[in-house]
């Protein structure tokens, strides 16, 4: 926590009730955040985590006044927020630095936008630039930086307006774990310092261990919808040692947390629910039989935790959780408390040859993923054993957006062609039985 702005206690940005739908036609809506709540007082940093489609970079945009949510409210320093307030300013997942603009030029072009003088730009930029650590390439442009490098440029150019509250959208996700690690510490370096301009971060990722590194408090979120679904303080002392055995815990918990069985039915259209109009997610059969092999082999041989899993096989959240929720819609494994384990199904697959692995991998598929099923059970009753692929994105469509149909039915084609289960033809976009099991 930055002890330079705690004696504030009114918090800066309160967020009450927000919902976001999107309109979906005769599909009904589409909800990707439901009765969102979250404040950000003064001297902490927030961490919004969780996976892909739970909406936090949604609830970004909206604290940022880039989006209008569909309901609720969210006040920056108690004035309701309409369009982009002063004060708050935002880091993104890409670099988004113009290549035309030298480094000295993106930076400054913030406050070109609100009518800085020239003199007053350059002045501010060169000290966000010194203060982020890259004086001496203010002439350089974008395609002369290394990665890690633009994304401080993206960092300075936020710091420059002097903004209340940083709001930072997976920062350091489309960098090297080198690279990233070196950025974060620095960052959190400035920020126990009291040298930026800043009283609050909230920042969006994917990434447990950030978060637990990083973070003062951590909001994980469901998916489809997002929700809130806990909320934990982290009250370890920076710097945060990784290895400490209470850094461990707390990442432990947040896997069993976000891994916990959920007692209320899934509903239709929501992964892993049940039903024809279930979204899949595109994990191709390399990643499955690898996770498969991984926690067969030793030192797991058949049930693993899942923080050392993921730290050894350098998957994050939005890797590692897609390929074991598939390998337990599949019947190959069991989640649950931050734990896998392989199912008899799962053992069998890890032993088997190919030929035997598809032979089990089309079993699990017709009888766990219902689409799979149903365009098979349409290519036996039909005479020549074909069905456009269209007839299945419509039924898909009445019940989730174009692009999830998309995404089920490329990951059904995937799985479909490992078993030999039933064959796809990319050119005129038909299912057939010409390669059927």
């Amino acid at each position: 926590m930055n002890q330079a702005v705690i004696t504030k206690t009114l918090p800066l940005v309160e967020v009450h009730g927000v919902c976001q739908t999107y309109d979906k036609g005769s599909a009904g809506k589409l909800i990707v955040l439901d009765q969102v709540g979250l404040t950000l007082a003064p001297g902490e940093i927030v961490g919004l985590l969780g996976r892909s489609g739970s909406g936090k970079s949604t609830l970004l945009r909206s604290i940022a006044g880039l989006i209008r949510p569909s309901e609720g409210a969210i006040t920056f320093e108690g004035t309701l927020v309409s369009g982009t307030p002063d004060g708050i300013a935002m880091v993104f997942q890409s670099f988004a630095l113009f290549p035309w603009l030298t480094l000295l030029q993106n930076v400054e072009l913030g406050l070109e936008a609100k009518g800085v003088s020239p003199a007053e730009r350059r002045k501010r930029a060169l000290s966000a630039i010194d203060l982020i650590g890259l004086d001496g390439f203010e002439n350089a442009y974008p395609k002369e930086l290394s990665g890690g490098m633009r994304q401080r440029v993206g960092l300075a150019r936020a710091l420059v307006v002097h903004p209340k509250v940083l709001l930072m959208d997976e920062p350091f996700s489309a960098l090297d774990v080198l690279t990233a690690e070196t950025l974060r510490t620095d960052l959190l370096d400035l920020w126990s310092e009291g040298r930026m301009p800043i009283e609050s971060i909230l920042m969006v990722t994917h990434n447990i261990e950030e978060a637990v590194l990083m973070c003062d408090r951590v909001l994980i979120f469901s998916s489809n919808p997002g929700r809130v679904v806990a909320e934990l303080r982290i009250d370890l002392l920076q710097p945060r040692n990784r290895l400490d055995p209470a850094f461990r815990a707390l990442v432990e918990d947040i896997y069993a947390r976000m891994t916990a069985r959920k007692d209320a039915p899934a509903r239709d259209g929501v992964f892993p629910g049940t039903g024809i109009a279930m979204v899949l997610p595109r994990v191709s059969t390399n990643l499955l039989s690898g996770l498969i092999e991984a926690v067969a082999a030793p030192p797991y041989v058949g049930h693993a935790d899942l923080p050392p899993l993921a730290a050894s096989l350098q998957l994050e959240i939005d890797d590692l959780f897609p390929i074991a929720e598939t390998l337990q819609l599949l019947r190959f494994a069991e989640l649950a408390e931050g734990d896998i384990q392989l199912t008899p199904a799962g053992k069998r697959f890890a032993e088997s040859e190919v030929d035997a692995r598809k032979q089990l991998f089309a079993q699990q598929l017709a009888t766990y993923v219902p689409l799979a099923g149903h365009i098979r059970r349409v290519l036996d009753e039909r005479t020549n054993h074909k069905a456009p692929a269209r007839r299945f994105r419509d039924e898909l469509e009445d019940h989730m957006s174009q692009d999830y149909a998309e995404q089920t039915v490329r990951a059904v084609i995937s799985w479909a062609r490992y078993a030999e289960y039933f064959a796809y033809d990319e050119e005129s976009d038909l299912f057939s039985l010409d390669n059927p099991t």
